[in-house]
């Protein structure tokens, strides 16, 4: 087998690692993503690997900034899809009720899925907002920090409504530095 020349996709089997799939190619290296020990930099040369299903055979490499630019392409495609994010089991079907402190005026009855839902979509734009902030070629390193703060800031400001969210996974976090 010519290890040499394999493509993205090129399912591996290797002798420490087990079953694997190519997801990088430089000069003399494959990026290999290992079902059991995750992803590992392995010399094409490697004799403990063994091609299992070839896939893109070439001889060409995939260099930093052509997966950069598809990994871009990629989130800016998918940026505006959202997460399905389970609301907790004691707010189904309940209500945000919003009571001004005039009794004159009249309260603001919402159903709490339409709230959570905008919640959900925030916390999503505050996300897409970020890949956007760490990608962008014409900030500088400062400048992306400095942004990232304030995103960070947000994050602790919405912390409020982790309440409302049945999986911690999906709770906002703020600074934990500065509690």
């Amino acid at each position: 087998m010519d290890q040499t020349t394999l493509g993205i996709g090129t399912r591996l089997q290797h002798t420490h690692h087990g079953p694997g799939v190519i997801v990088g190619i430089k000069y003399a290296t494959y990026i290999i993503s290992f079902i059991n020990t995750g992803v590992k930099e392995i010399d094409k040369t490697d004799s403990n690997l063994d091609e299992i299903i070839p896939e893109n055979v070439s001889t060409e490499v995939e260099t930093t900034s052509e997966v950069e630019k598809s990994l871009l392409k990629i989130l800016n495609l998918w940026g505006g899809i959202t997460e399905n994010v389970p609301l907790g089991d004691k707010w189904l079907g309940g209500t945000l009720l919003i009571q001004p402190a005039d009794k004159s005026l009249k309260p603001k009855e919402i159903p709490i899925a339409d709230f959570f839902h905008k919640v959900v979509m925030l916390r999503d734009r505050l996300r897409v907002l970020e890949q956007n902030i760490n990608s962008s070629k014409k900030l500088s390193d400062e400048d992306k920090v400095n942004l990232q703060q304030y995103i960070t800031r947000c994050y602790g400001s919405l912390t409020t409504f982790n309440v409302l969210f049945r999986n911690k996974e999906q709770w906002f976090v703020g600074d934990k530095g500065s509690e």
